[in-house]
């Protein structure tokens, strides 16, 4: 659920009224049973800032948390989509980054979505609501969950230091391809931190420059080495900042595809 709510094509719904749909979702939760189409309807096609616009309505003209009583109407996964459409982006990563960690067991496909995917700013607030909201450190919680080489880029992420510049510097641009190449296709064994160290500080025009010239050096895609040079979360995560500044949304189409995709093949019970 990492990219729910937060991001997308979602643009502001033509002649906006609050109080219309706030009084919506209030019909929609009124009386026996709960009109779900007319909640999709509502949340699902309006914007982030829109959203908070209905949940003040609403607690206005009803006198109660909207998200309170969607909770007592829905359950399961369609429960936690509409309270996910409800949270702000920050806010909405720092519950889903909350979740993956605590707990028995810890979902590395979230936090590699999360952290991969967001900008500089972007992670300094969800970061800032974590510490907050939940009074813990996120990289503490971070570091207390994973291990290695996939710790220390989820740590390098978590710095927010990425060069957000399009500024592109062609001698550069060639080094980090060879030292790339070096640093895993060219030798026995793989140097990670160089990877670490290129792919999580430059810029995305930078790096879109320096995977045109690696296919050059080693006749394939940057990808398709690190498929080669590693595995785990480790590929993942290298595989999904590849993605990410390539296409975000192409991405996230991806990861969607793929959910429902185990979702289709999972036998019904019996």
């Amino acid at each position: 659920m990492a990219a729910l709510g937060n991001r997308g094509t979602v643009t502001e719904a033509a002649g906006f009224n609050p109080e219309e749909d706030a009084q919506k979702l209030r019909n929609a939760m009124k009386g026996a049973g709960t009109n779900e189409a007319a909640i999709i309807e509502v949340l699902a096609h309006r914007t982030i800032a829109q959203r908070q616009r209905i949940k003040e309505t609403y607690k206005q003209t009803v006198g109660k948390e909207l998200a309170d009583d969607l909770k007592s109407e829905l359950t399961g996964n369609f429960e936690k989509v509409v309270l996910g459409l409800l949270m702000p982006a920050p806010v909405y990563d720092a519950h889903e980054l909350r979740y993956a960690i605590k707990g028995a067991g810890t979902d590395e496909a979230c936090l590699i979505d999360i952290l991969a995917s967001r900008t500089n700013a972007e992670i300094k607030a969800l970061t800032a609501f974590y510490n907050k909201e939940h009074e813990r450190n996120l990289e503490d919680d971070i570091c207390g969950d994973t291990s290695g080489m996939f710790q220390r880029v989820l740590v390098s992420l978590l710095t927010a230091g990425r060069d957000e510049s399009s500024h592109v510097d062609e001698a550069l641009v060639a080094q980090d391809a060879k030292d790339l190449y070096e640093a895993g296709e060219a030798r026995w064994g793989t140097d990670e931190v160089k990877f670490l160290t290129i792919l999580c500080v430059r810029n995305r025009a930078h790096l879109l420059r320096v995977f045109q010239e690696y296919q050059k050096i080693a006749g394939r895609d940057i990808e398709d080495s690190i498929k080669r040079e590693m595995s785990g979360c480790l590929e993942d995560i290298f595989l999904a900042i590849v993605r990410c500044m390539k296409s975000k949304t192409a991405f996230f189409a991806e990861r969607l595809y793929k959910s429902m995709k185990v979702r289709a093949t999972v036998p019904a019970a019996v």
